[in-house]
């Protein structure tokens, strides 16, 4: 519903002696003016990723602390609560475009969270997610809708379905190309068989770096050619390189993934060499790695980028030698819908328009056929998911480089249920939050434990080795060199106390190990519980039922106190609220 749709309404509420109710009219008002873009352009383009299977509206706080190393300090995706305010309100042309009111520091930072999300309520929900973009697609006609992939994890219903309730979703949403990364953790037979029989003439499965182990042969097909408008348009796929590494390498065994820098360009050269007048790159690498790429591969016009959950507002142009490249990343949990227009004529690209919409439902209507889907699909398990386990107290929520109150609240049942000194709980990105006052649900539990290898373990490990790992871990999320970043958050610890010093080189970021205040010692052994283990033949109480058999005996779960880091040499870091 545009502004002259919305006055009409109201013409048409009176005439009839019709009273809307306030609420209603001041959402449908606000709705309409904050998705009343206007058209631009003759190529159009949409775009969502790493909904993580949440077919519903929900809460999610985005992080109060997203460190950004050496170059990028102080620049987007790396900025945090009113830096990242401060930042756009000095960018002129972006601040005359954007209406940076309350519901965009509530879409894109932490800031008053529990307030603003009573306020304006829950994000996304494939419903709304469905009508927003049928308004955008009937003014901007041929316009396409490409999804960057986690799209089949991170719920209940997803993995009890093995991700069909969100195939079907995707379909009926009118998703024209998807790539992927925790799609694969359902394994290689399962992929195989959605993209050559759920998504055959409907939806392309790009990949360009994912080659069979054996010859490089392609798994997938690297871009699909597309006519918007009379342009000819090619979008190129780019699954997350590091999936064998992140996630258990025994679910794709034959296949080899990286980022492949020379293969990419030649699928590029190869698109344009076919006519292709735009070339987008439909990516799942991550923000740091799609800046970097940009200025390195020449020929594209575009990224749309995912993995991060970053929730970036404005383009990013990217010099290359080619020219330059626009570098997007459109957050997570269904929050989000990138809209990108570019005018092209007599071949060229003259000019672009683009807008990071956040997907608040209170402002859109639910799609009819969209709610009725997700009302079937979930009916089977409602029952299950329903059951009210704890009420919690505080705020819960994961995001965040170091820890976050849903994460402390595994650790700390993993602690006790285990009997362990230590914990461990990965720094998984995606998982919804909950309001203080609100039941904790079973379903919530899977909101951030859905995985397909969700074994709790207990080992004995030495303090030499807990050093290791977390080195490990935090270089992954550290190195300046963004090729050599997975694009998790650190692994979250119960249990003992460190130091961490992000700028410091591998190996010498972690310090000061201690627990119950007394240093740890190299050569001593520790009880340590985890869950998510990546080994082929890992056993194990699945993580969830250690969690909800903690929240049925505690019943009332008190404000989480977060067991962080004493950080070193970031001070005054933007990236840190």
């Amino acid at each position: 519903m545009d502004r002259r749709e919305f006055l009409n309404l109201l013409a048409i509420a009176a005439a009839s002696g019709t009273i809307l109710n306030p609420r209603e009219a001041e959402a449908a008002d606000a709705g309409a003016r904050l998705y009343d873009i206007k058209k631009f352009g003759n190529v159009h383009l949409m775009h969502f990723t790493d909904c993580h299977a949440q077919l519903l509206p929900v809460y999610f706080r985005e992080p109060n602390v997203n460190i950004g190393i050496g170059a990028a300090e102080g620049q987007p995706p790396h900025l945090v609560g009113e830096a990242l305010m401060q930042f756009y309100r000095r960018n002129e042309a972006f601040a005359r475009s954007t209406v940076m009111d309350k519901r965009f520091a509530h879409a894109f930072t932490h800031l008053d969270f529990e307030r603003a999300a009573k306020m304006y309520g829950k994000t996304g929900g494939f419903a709304h997610l469905a009508t927003l973009i049928k308004q955008i697609r009937a003014g901007r006609p041929n316009a396409l809708l490409l999804d960057g992939g986690d799209t089949w994890q991170g719920s209940a219903t997803a993995l009890w379905t093995q991700g069909q309730d969100m195939i079907d979703a995707c379909k009926l949403l009118g998703v024209d190309v998807m790539t992927g990364h925790w799609e694969f953790t359902l394994g290689a037979k399962r992929v195989e068989e959605v993209v050559a029989k759920d998504f055959k003439g409907k939806i392309d499965f790009v990949a360009q770096n994912v080659k069979t182990a054996d010859f490089g042969d392609p798994v997938f097909a690297p871009y699909t050619m597309k006519e918007i408008n009379g342009v000819p348009v090619a979008i190129v796929g780019q699954a997350f390189p590091y999936t064998p590494i992140a996630n258990p390498r025994y679910f794709t065994p034959d296949w080899n993934f990286g980022i492949q820098e020379e293969s990419l360009q030649k699928q590029v050269n190869e698109v344009r060499g076919k006519g292709a007048q735009v070339v987008v790159l439909l990516s799942h690498n991550g923000m740091d790695v799609d800046l970097k790429l940009a200025g390195r591969v020449s020929g594209i016009d575009a990224i749309l980028g995912g993995h991060t959950h970053d929730g970036v507002p404005a383009a990013i142009p990217v010099k290359n030698s080619g020219g330059q490249t626009l570098v997007t990343n459109a957050g997570s949990n269904g929050k989000f819908l990138g809209v990108l227009d570019f005018e092209v004529k007599n071949g060229k690209i003259t000019g672009f328009q683009y807008k990071l919409l956040p997907v608040f439902s209170n402002y859109l209507k639910p799609d009819t056929q969209m709610a009725a889907h997700i009302e079937k699909v979930r009916a089977p398990y409602k029952e299950k998911l329903a059951e009210k386990l704890a009420v919690s107290e505080g705020l819960l929520y994961r995001r965040g480089n170091f820890n976050g109150t849903s994460d402390q609240l595994i650790i700390d049942a993993m602690m006790e249920v285990k009997g362990a000194e230590i914990a461990f709980s990965p720094g998984f990105r995606w998982g919804t939050s909950l309001l203080p006052g609100e039941a904790i649900t079973f379903e919530h539990v899977m909101d951030q434990t859905a995985i397909t290898y969700p074994y709790s373990t207990l080992n004995d490990i030495s303090g030499e080795q807990i050093k290791v790992i977390l080195e490990d871990v935090c270089d992954n999320l550290f190195n300046p060199d963004p090729y050599y970043q997975q694009g998790g958050d650190m692994v979250r610890v119960g249990g003992m106390t460190y130091t961490c010093a992000p700028n410091a080189r591998m190996g010498a970021r972690i310090s000061d190990m201690r627990l119950n205040g007394r240093p740890m010692e190299a050569g001593k052994t520790y009880k340590v519980a985890g869950w998510a283990p990546v080994a082929e033949g890992a056993k194990g109480e699945p993580i969830w039922d250690v969690v909800a058999g903690y929240l049925r005996a505690k019943r009332t779960i008190a404000p989480r106190q977060l067991n962080l880091p004493q950080l070193t040499g970031v001070d005054g870091n933007p990236g840190i609220a």
